[in-house]
């Protein structure tokens, strides 16, 4: 019985790692993504100010 959950672990292990690690590519791409669309509205935001015109409307839904 030992050698089957060692044998189960070994089994396991790979797939868990491999996850995690793709868990971890997409959720620093996604934050990445987030951060540069907020600093792209503060730019253009800074931007519009700068010319006199007008705050653009929030685009969210």
């Amino acid at each position: 019985m030992d050698n089957f959950w060692l044998n189960a672990l070994w089994s396991l292990t790979p797939t868990v790692l491999l996850g995690l690690l793709f868990w971890l590519i997409i959720r620093s791409i996604v934050r990445s993504d987030r951060t540069e669309r907020e600093a792209r509205v503060r730019i253009e935001a800074e931007e519009r100010a700068k010319r006199g015109l007008p705050a653009a409307a929030p685009q969210g839904s």
